[in-house]
């Protein structure tokens, strides 16, 4: 079982820099009705996938891997920790932004999203990823014993 849930971790990681990048690709200067209505199902594949990687991350700290004390008592196990909720909570605006382009939209109470707004949304799934990648290098100083 502990094969699976390693992989399951490592692949919902894969696919949550997919679905940031294809916000990216679909949030820009210009972005179309069909972007717009397209953006919140591309983040709720988004949510799904840091769901999966929190819980198989969970799973492997406390019940495989290298076991819970390992985890905790490694400050790199702590900065992973914090780079992860700060990924979560940066999400939070642009989940926000795409919900509310798309009511607006649907409503059609007003044009779309203005080049300001659009930016800020980019500005935030860019330190989304650059952050996201640095998840990667504190597994790997962890697995080579760096922080203990």
């Amino acid at each position: 079982m502990e094969p699976l849930v390693a992989w399951l971790h490592y692949l919902s990681m894969i696919f949550i820099g997919a679905f940031l990048t294809v916000e990216l690709v679909l949030c820009r200067e210009g972005v179309s009705a069909a972007h717009v209505r397209l953006l919140p199902r591309v983040d709720i594949g988004y949510f799904v996938a840091a769901m999966v990687a929190l819980a198989t991350g969970l799973l492997r700290v406390f019940f495989y891997a290298k076991g819970w004390p390992f985890y905790v008592s490694n400050p790199i196990f702590w900065v992973k920790m914090a780079l992860y909720v700060a990924v979560a909570l940066i999400s939070i605006a642009p989940t926000m932004t795409f919900i509310r382009w798309s009511r607006v939209l649907g409503a059609g109470a007003a044009p779309l999203p203005s080049p300001g707004d659009v930016s800020r949304v980019r500005r935030l799934v860019h330190i989304e990823l650059a952050l996201l990648a640095l998840i990667p290098l504190m597994a790997v100083l962890m697995a080579r014993g760096i922080g203990r």
